[in-house]
């Protein structure tokens, strides 16, 4: 038994032998023919293969390519951005989004947080109770009736506001629109005038305009920015508010822009006011009528408030001027004597419409005005349909004699009638007797 398991056993060697020298031979030939001359010479003759072109593509010159200023933002970033009217219109043609104008200058690159401070404005004046949503309500409707909305939809898309301080800031879609918002500060909301300015923070865009293309009409701004045609008044009594001293500068024409100057502790009038007319042509008119004028026992000095403007004023602010309102021609403040006194800004045409409040405002002049001396005579032009009346929202008094007009007209002079303020002249005496108001 034991011999035959010896048998079995190097039978099993041998074979594993035999195996083993077999895949030796076959790794023997295998190298053999990768050595053969036959092949080294094959492999000598062979010319080297040439490199296969990159398939990798080369960037594209078209999609997803960054404006000038944008290469910082990725595409999604930038399409949200321009989507939400953030993008300034300037870049828009810088980008080549829409027709640029025939001179449009390329612009520096405009950040996230500037775009934010641009498009951001602050609220002043609000009166008390006002709520988000109705500021909301009201500034969009008056974009759209001013034709301010750059598109259709809501311009303002947020408002927050401080109840504590009564104030608030909207931020807009655009820059554009932004700026042109700035066109209703002084608006009246809910009997209050706005106060709208830029956030302290506020980084102007290099090339685009920092103040609104237009001006709203009924609406004066409550800053006046510097220019040729700013007007300082001084010498104001303190006691008048901002509508009775803009009622006085109003006498001579429209005003774009007002602003009385107060103390901010006390909020009460340090005095002095500046002002803006629209018809920049009347700023020399106004400007010779005020100045030396008397208000409440004090002489007005007025001129251009911008330094090196052209100037008109009168070298000594005592002396008598030259009122030059349009349509006031022959009338001055304390010009040649005279027996007749015109009184401005006393009264407006609708009041003279109705008999008896017209006999009603003559009996309350002529008591006034008999008070300083005899009155002779008492003429207020009233409005005729379809005819344009001549002296129509002036008051004409003939007195008894030269010094009790010249006492009228001192005491008469700033003060209140139906709450506008008075502006008194001497009026010739011969016109007024041929009616030539």
């Amino acid at each position: 038994m034991g011999g035959h398991r010896d048998e079995k056993t190097n039978e099993r060697k041998r074979d594993r032998d035999r195996q083993k020298r077999g895949d030796r031979s076959r790794r023997e030939r295998r190298r053999s023919r990768s050595r053969s001359p036959h092949n080294d010479r094959h492999r000598r003759d062979e010319k080297p293969k040439a490199e296969k072109p990159s398939r990798r593509r080369k960037p594209s010159l078209y999609w997803d390519v960054a404006p000038v200023g944008f290469e910082h933002m990725t595409p999604a970033d930038y399409k949200a951005m321009h989507a939400a009217g953030q993008i300034p219109a300037p870049l828009l043609q810088a980008a080549g989004q829409f027709p640029a104008p025939l001179t449009q200058a390329a612009l520096p690159a405009v950040g996230g947080i500037v775009t934010r401070q641009s498009r951001r404005l602050y609220i002043g004046a609000l009166p008390l109770g006002a709520t988000e949503d109705e500021l909301m309500v009201f500034f969009n409707q008056q974009m759209h009736v001013s034709n301010l909305a750059q598109a259709a939809g809501n311009p303002v898309l947020a408002c927050q506001i401080n109840l504590d301080k009564n104030f608030a800031f909207l931020e807009f879609r655009s820059i554009d629109e932004t700026t042109q918002a700035m066109a209703f500060d002084g608006i009246n909301f809910r009997g209050q005038n706005l106060k709208i300015r830029r956030p302290r923070d506020y980084q102007p865009v290099p090339g685009m305009s920092d103040a609104p293309a237009v001006n709203v009409p009924g609406v004066v701004s409550t800053m006046v920015q510097d220019s040729a045609n700013k007007i300082f008044i001084g010498g104001l009594p303190n006691y008048l508010n901002e509508d009775q001293v803009m009622e006085l500068v109003a006498s001579f024409g429209q005003i774009k822009a007002f602003n009385l100057v107060k103390d901010g502790g006390t909020g009460l009038s340090k005095g002095f006011a500046f002002c803006e007319y629209c018809d920049v042509t009347i700023t020399d008119q106004a400007v010779a009528g005020l100045n030396g004028m008397e208000l409440g026992g004090k002489k007005l000095m007025v001129q251009r408030a911008v330094i090196g403007a052209k100037n008109v004023v009168v070298a000594n602010a005592h002396a008598p001027v030259q009122i030059q309102v349009p349509g006031l021609n022959g009338l001055s403040a304390a010009g040649p004597a005279s027996e007749v006194l015109c009184l401005l800004n006393l009264v407006v045409p609708d009041e003279l419409r109705d008999d008896e409040e017209y006999e009603d405002i003559l009996e309350d002049i002529r008591e006034e005005c008999s008070k300083y001396g005899a009155v002779r005579s008492l003429e207020i032009p009233r409005p005729i349909d379809g005819m344009d009346v001549a002296g129509l929202g002036k008051v004409f008094v003939e007195f008894g004699s030269v010094l009790d007009c010249q006492k009228a007209q001192h005491n008469l002079s700033g003060r209140k009638f139906a709450n506008r303020i008075v502006v008194t002249a001497a009026f010739d005496s011969d016109k007024y007797h041929r009616r030539e108001f």
